[in-house]
C-alpha cells in the first residue's frame, strides 16, 4: 500500500486509498501538472513480476485509453514508476450500482429505463472502438453524485476489427455471463447486450436471473435453463420493459439486439410509450440447439474451467470506494441525460387484460411446439442425408460407412507457439476443444505459449475432441546475489539492483550516520542469493532526524533547559534583561523561533527577565551628619536609611560609617545602613570628665533618643 505523499511519475500525489480489488488498488491522487484530482489504479505488488498480469493490466489500459465517453470512466495516462504499474483515470465520486439496488432492494421502471440508457450508452461507445467489455455488471457501474452513469473497469476487455471478434477463455463475473462465453465460444457486441440485460433484470426484481451453490452451477443454468420473465415476479413491470429485458437475454445471440443503437432505442421508447408493442422478439434461427444443448466433451470443459470468484478480475472501486458518501444522496436526485420527453406513468390498472396482449398462446404450449418443431427438423434433416446418401451409393457397401465416419474427422492444427488464447480461437475453429494439462519452463518458447499439444498437430481426430497442451512458464528462473549498494546514491543502487534483474521498492528513514538521498540498506541484505524477479527493498536515508525546537517563553530557566534536553537539543547562550511582562526568572524570548524543524545537536540561546526596570540613583555621602541629617539626606535620593549605634572615637551623634560608599548606584527604594557614634566606650573616658558643658559628660544625641 502506498503512503500519502509519494509520487508517481513525478506528477501524480497520492492522497490516500479509495478501494481495492482482484489485482490491483485504487487510490485518490492529484496530478500537479493540469492540477486536478484523479483516481489512480496501481497494480499489486502480488503481480508485478508476473507478465501475464501485467499484460493484462496494460491491456486494460490500452482498451479503455481510446473512450473518452461522459458514460463511460475516462483513462488518462498510464506508466511505471520504480516498479510499480500504475494508470491514472477520472476520478467519479459516487456509488455502483450495486450498492444503489442493494440499498432500494428493487427500482422503479423509469429508474432502470433512465440508468440502462446511459449505461448502454458507456457500452456503444466502447464498441464504436471496435471494443467488448466483457464484464458488464452492476458492480462495473457507478452512479456520480450528479446522476451521470459511467461504465467502468476495462480489466478482461479485448479489442476486435468490424469483421471478426475474439475468442478467449477469460470469464466476467459469472451471474451476469453470455451463454456463449461460459461456453468458451466467440464472444462479440451481444455478449455485452447480454449482461447489461441481466443487469437490468436485477434492477427490477432485486437480484440475479440465476444463482446457485458454485460459479460452475450458475454457468451452466445460464447454458440450459430459461429465465424467468420479470413479469412473473414484479407484475406491474411494463410491458415493453419485460419485452428488451427477454429479447437481451436470449440465449442465442441471433435473437437478442444485433447492436446497442438499437437497445437504446427501444429503451426510449419504453419511456414514451410503457406498454406499446414495438419491441420485435426475432423468430428462432436454424441452429437454435447451438447454445443450448452440449456435448458431455463441453460440459466437462466447463466443469473444469475452475471457475473462482476470487478470481475475477473485480472492480477496483467495489471494497471501500464509496465508505466517504452518504447513499441517501442517491435515492431520487439523478440528472439522466437523455432528450425524449418522456410522460409519467402509473403500473396497474387493468393489467392482465393488457398483459394479453403479449401471448394468444400458453406458455407450456409454446414449448410444445417448439420441442415438436426441432423433432421435425431433426427427422426432415435424417431423411435429406438418407436419400442423399443412397442416391451416391454410400449405403451399397462397406465403403460408404467409412466414408461417413471419416466425414466427423478433423485436422488438428498445429498449435505450437500459440498463446493459449490464440490456440483457441483456431482450435474452435475445427470445433475441438482445449485444455492446458500443465505447465512448465522452456528456453525455446516464451511464456505463456504452447510447447507440445496431444494429440499432435496435423493428426486427424473426432470433432469436439479436447487438444491438451503444456504451456511454457519461460526460462527456467535464475538466483543472483544481492548487490551491495549502500552508501550509493538512489539512482545508481536502482541501476545496480534492476542489472541483476531485481524489481526495485522504496522506503525511506532517518539515519544519523548516512547522507540524505544515500541507501542504508537492502532487504533482502546485500549478499544473499535470491530468484531473478525477486523484490528488493531499497531502504534510502532521509539524513539525520529533525528535531522541533520547543516553545520556551513563559518557562523558568530550569524548565526551558529542561525542555531542549527532552527535544534533543542543547542550551545556548543565556542572557538577561528587563521585561515589564515577564517576571523575574522566566524567559522572555528565544533566537531559534518555536517548531522549527533543526538537527538534533542545535543549540538555542534564550533571553531570562530581570523584572521591571528600577531608576538608579546615587548614595550620598554621610560623615559629619546627624542621625537627622542622614535619614533626611538619604530620603531626598528616594533611598532608605537605617541607623545603628556603636562607641566611636567620633563625635557622639555623629555619623562613623555606612553600607554603599558615596557615589554608588542603587535602584530607588533601596536600604543604606549607617552608624551613629556613642563615643569612646566607658573604660576609655576619665572619672567625672568635663566637656565643658558642666553635664557630667552627658551626650545631647543620648538624650534626645
Amino acid at each position: 500500500m502506498l503512503k500519502e505523499g509519494v509520487f508517481l511519475g513525478k506528477r501524480y500525489e497520492i492522497l490516500g486509498r479509495v478501494g481495492s480489488g482482484g489485482m490491483a488498488d485504487v487510490y485518490k491522487g492529484k496530478d500537479h501538472k493540469l492540477n486536478r484530482y484523479v483516481a489512480i489504479k496501481v497494480l499489486k505488488s502480488d503481480y508485478r513480476t508476473d507478465e501475464v498480469f501485467i499484460q493484462k493490466f496494460l491491456s486494460e489500459a490500452q482498451a479503455a485509453a481510446g473512450l473518452m465517453h461522459p458514460n463511460v470512466v475516462n483513462v488518462y495516462d498510464v506508466g511505471q514508476d520504480r516498479g510499480l504499474y500504475y494508470m491514472v483515470m477520472e476520478l467519479v465520486e459516487g456509488i455502483t450500482l450495486k450498492e444503489y439496488i442493494e440499498k432500494k432492494g428493487r427500482l422503479t421502471a423509469k429508474e432502470t429505463i433512465s440508468i440502462s440508457i446511459q449505461m448502454v450508452t458507456g457500452i456503444q461507445a466502447a464498441h464504436n472502438q471496435h471494443i467488448i467489455h466483457r464484464d458488464i455488471k452492476p458492480q462495473n457501474i457507478i452512479i456520480s453524485k450528479e446522476g451521470k452513469v459511467k461504465v467502468t473497469d476495462f480489466g478482461i476487455a479485448r479489442a476486435t476489427t468490424s469483421t471478426k471478434t475474439i475468442s478467449s477463455s477469460v470469464m466476467g463475473s459469472v451471474h451476469y455471463t453470455s451463454p456463449e462465453q461460459a461456453r468458451g465460444g466467440i464472444v462479440d457486441e451481444k455478449s455485452d447486450i447480454y449482461s447489461a440485460g441481466i443487469t437490468m433484470y436485477e434492477m427490477v426484481t432485486g437480484h440475479v436471473p440465476f444463482d446457485g451453490d458454485s460459479t460452475v452451477a450458475v454457468a451452466i443454468k445460464h447454458l440450459q435453463e430459461e429465465i424467468v420473465s420479470p413479469a412473473e415476479e414484479v407484475p406491474d413491470i411494463p410491458y415493453s420493459l419485460e419485452c428488451i429485458i427477454m429479447k437481451c437475454t436470449q440465449k442465442n445471440p441471433e435473437r437478442r439486439y444485433p447492436n446497442c443503437q438499437a437497445l437504446i432505442l427501444d429503451l426510449k421508447r419504453s419511456l414514451v410509450s410503457p406498454d406499446g408493442e414495438f419491441v420485435n422478439m426475432s423468430l428462432y434461427s436454424n441452429d437454435t440447439t447451438e447454445t443450448v444443448m452440449m456435448t458431455p466433451e463441453e460440459l466437462e470443459r466447463i466443469q473444469g474451467r475452475g471457475y473462482n470468484d476470487d478470481d475475477e478480475y473485480d472492480d477496483d472501486y467495489d471494497d471501500d470506494y464509496d465508505d466517504d458518501y452518504d447513499s441517501d444522496d442517491y435515492d431520487d436526485d439523478y440528472d439522466y441525460d437523455y432528450d425524449d420527453d418522456d410522460e409519467d406513468y402509473e403500473g396497474g390498472g387493468d393489467y392482465e387484460a393488457d398483459r394479453k396482449k403479449k401471448s394468444d398462446v400458453d406458455p407450456n404450449t409454446k414449448k410444445i411446439m417448439k420441442i415438436l418443431m426441432i423433432v421435425a427438423a431433426v427427422i426432415i434433416a435424417f431423411i435429406i442425408i438418407f436419400a442423399v446418401g443412397k442416391a451416391a451409393g454410400m449405403f451399397k457397401n462397406g465403403t460408404g460407412t467409412t466414408q461417413t465416419e471419416t466425414t466427423t474427422k478433423v485436422k488438428v492444427p498445429d498449435v505450437r507457439g500459440m498463446t493459449v488464447d490464440e490456440a483457441t480461437t483456431t482450435l474452435s475453429k475445427k470445433k475441438l476443444g482445449i485444455k492446458i494439462a500443465k505447465q512448465e519452463a522452456s528456453d525455446t518458447y516464451e511464456k505463456g505459449t504452447i510447447i507440445r499439444q496431444d494429440p499432435e498437430g496435423d493428426s486427424k481426430v473426432d470433432k469436439n475432441t479436447e487438444v491438451r497442451v503444456v504451456v511454457s512458464t519461460g526460462k527456467e528462473i535464475k538466483t543472483v546475489q544481492v548487490p551491495d549498494v549502500s552508501g550509493k546514491d538512489e539512482n545508481s543502487a536502482q541501476k545496480a539492483l534492476e542489472a541483476k534483474n531485481l524489481v526495485v521498492e522504496f522506503k525511506s528513514e532517518y539515519n544519523d550516520s548516512v547522507d540524505e538521498g544515500k541507501v542504508i540498506s537492502t532487504d533482502p541484505a546485500a549478499g544473499t542469493e535470491v530468484k531473478e524477479g525477486t523484490t528488493v527493498t531499497m531502504i534510502v536515508s532521509q539524513g539525520a532526524e529533525k528535531a522541533t525546537v520547543p516553545t520556551l517563553v513563559g518557562l523558568s530557566q530550569e524548565d526551558a533547559d529542561a525542555a531542549l534536553a527532552a527535544a534533543g537539543l542543547v542550551t545556548g547562550s543565556v542572557t538577561e534583561d528587563y521585561s515589564d511582562q515577564y517576571e523575574a526568572g522566566i524567559v522572555m524570548s528565544q533566537k531559534t523561533k518555536e517548531n522549527k524543524k533543526v538537527n538534533k545537536g542545535t543549540t538555542v540561546d534564550y533571553v531570562v527577565s530581570k523584572g521591571p526596570k528600577v531608576e538608579k540613583v546615587s548614595v550620598p555621602g554621610l560623615g559629619n551628619m546627624t542621625y537627622d541629617m542622614a535619614m533626611q539626606a538619604l530620603s531626598d535620593r528616594g533611598l532608605v536609611g537605617n541607623g545603628t549605634e556603636e562607641y566611636s572615637n567620633v563625635t557622639v551623634g555623629y555619623v562613623v560609617s555606612q553600607s554603599a560608599p558615596e557615589g554608588t548606584m542603587l535602584e530607588k527604594g533601596s536600604t543604606v545602613n549607617f552608624v551613629i557614634s556613642l563615643g569612646p566606650k566607658p573604660s576609655e573616658v576619665p572619672e567625672n570628665p568635663d566637656n565643658g558643658n558642666g553635664d557630667g559628660g552627658n551626650s545631647d544625641y543620648t538624650e534626645g533618643q
